[in-house]
């Protein structure tokens, strides 16, 4: 794997290599968490504990637009949930899932975005869109998927 050659076999590379294979896969699957432990010559379990333990990695698939509500105390106040409720429901997404089908959208929560003057905020893609409602967010997804499909 080039990405491990790029950092060297050293257990001390291991969370830059994370980060790299999680940039050019969008997440870390099992058999490139086996990959990295069997060339650093380290545990699968302590691969898999850096992985599990730092919050930007992901086991999952992530789609190809990652949408982000926070969830901050200015932005709960100013009715975050609802918009994270119709963007769940209008993406189909139940249970745990987080991923469409077609791989288009993730729908994640976040903590804060650090723009609480502008609450509620939702990025798609790390753009930020301020002052949402549930039509505004919807419209927007709508608006990239459109694209999305003209592009096929």
């Amino acid at each position: 794997m080039q990405i491990i050659d790029k950092h060297g076999r050293s257990q001390a590379a291991l969370i830059a290599i994370l980060q790299d294979v999680q940039a050019e896969y969008s997440y870390l699957s099992q058999s490139n968490l086996e990959l990295i432990a069997r060339e650093l010559g380290i545990a699968i379990a302590k691969v898999y504990g850096v992985a599990t333990f730092f919050e930007n990695f992901s086991l999952e698939a992530k789609g190809k637009h990652i949408v982000k509500v926070c969830n901050g105390t200015a932005c709960h106040v100013r009715k975050s949930q609802p918009i994270y409720d119709a963007v769940r429901e209008h993406l189909g997404l139940t249970g745990k899932r987080k991923t469409t089908d077609d791989g288009i959208f993730t729908l994640e929560t976040v903590a804060c975005l650090g723009a609480g003057g502008l609450a509620p905020v939702m990025t798609i893609g790390g753009e930020a869109h301020a002052k949402m409602n549930p039509d505004k967010a919807l419209a927007l997804l709508d608006e990239i998927r459109a694209k999305e499909v003209a592009a096929e």
